[in-house]
């Protein structure tokens, strides 16, 4: 527990049979929960995981790739059904930090924010991340900030915590369920009113290749952020009553 808050942990997996036990075996005494959905996986994830000798895992697995949003609804559903307050979301890839988990959480656990997100690029180790993702990064929160009308900085990054009241607002079903879901997830919580605050995480990379390609960057996510600004712009002009005849 966070001050009396109790906290689940979602790992979304696929394909992370190496770096899904180090993973694991990090997460910190606070936490309650974790729980790993293997998305799908062609490797030996679900294994590993099967493996772990920590009582706090609960594996989850697709029968097939449902993408990394689907994943995390998965893992949201079974954490708040389970009654955990919190639910952070940490990658099976080992690229983000548990040292920063507390700090993460410690907005929603609180009460100062119903969705707290990770700033890679407000910390001060950003220079690890390479030039290319920090680039995609910085245009692509531009963009969402736009869509949103929300101040958040590192729109993509995926280390978050999300209050079990919060997600109740959110109609999780309908969340994007790819590359992407970040943008979508974050318009949702605009439009439910939710509070989203940015935290400082370290940046980790060790020459892992990014799951987001051509197609991700160019076509999939400034996709999922046009429809976004639809909704929000197009679709409250719907709503707003014409001229008085």
């Amino acid at each position: 527990m966070i001050e009396g808050a109790r906290i689940a942990v979602v790992v979304p997996a696929y394909d992370e049979e190496v770096r899904i036990g180090a993973t694991i075996a990090s997460m910190p005494a606070c936490v309650d929960r974790i729980v790993v959905v293997d998305d799908g996986s062609r490797d030996g994830t679900g294994e590993v995981v099967r493996a772990s000798v920590d009582p706090r895992v609960k594996l989850i697995a697709h029968a097939s790739n449902r993408g990394v949003g689907a994943a995390i609804v998965t893992g949201y559903r079974a954490a708040f059904a389970e009654g955990h307050d919190v639910a952070i979301v940490m990658g099976g890839d080992g690229q983000m930090d548990p040292n920063e988990l507390v700090s993460l959480a410690t907005p929603v656990v609180a009460g100062r924010a119903d969705y707290a997100k990770g700033n890679r690029l407000a910390h001060r180790a950003l220079s690890v991340m390479p030039i290319d993702r920090r680039l995609g990064n910085a245009v692509f929160s531009a963009l969402t900030r736009g869509a949103t009308g929300l101040d958040v900085s590192d729109s993509q990054c995926g280390y978050t915590a999300l209050s079990r009241s919060a997600a109740s607002r959110l109609d999780l079903d309908a969340l994007w369920p790819r590359y992407g879901y970040p943008n979508d997830l974050l318009a949702r919580a605009a439009g439910a009113g939710l509070r989203v605050v940015d935290v400082p995480v370290r940046p980790i990379y060790a020459g892992e290749e990014s799951g987001i390609g051509l197609w991700e960057g160019l076509v999939v996510i400034p996709s999922v952020i046009v429809r976004v600004a639809l909704r929000r712009f197009v679709g409250r002009r719907l709503l707003e009553p014409g001229p008085a005849e």
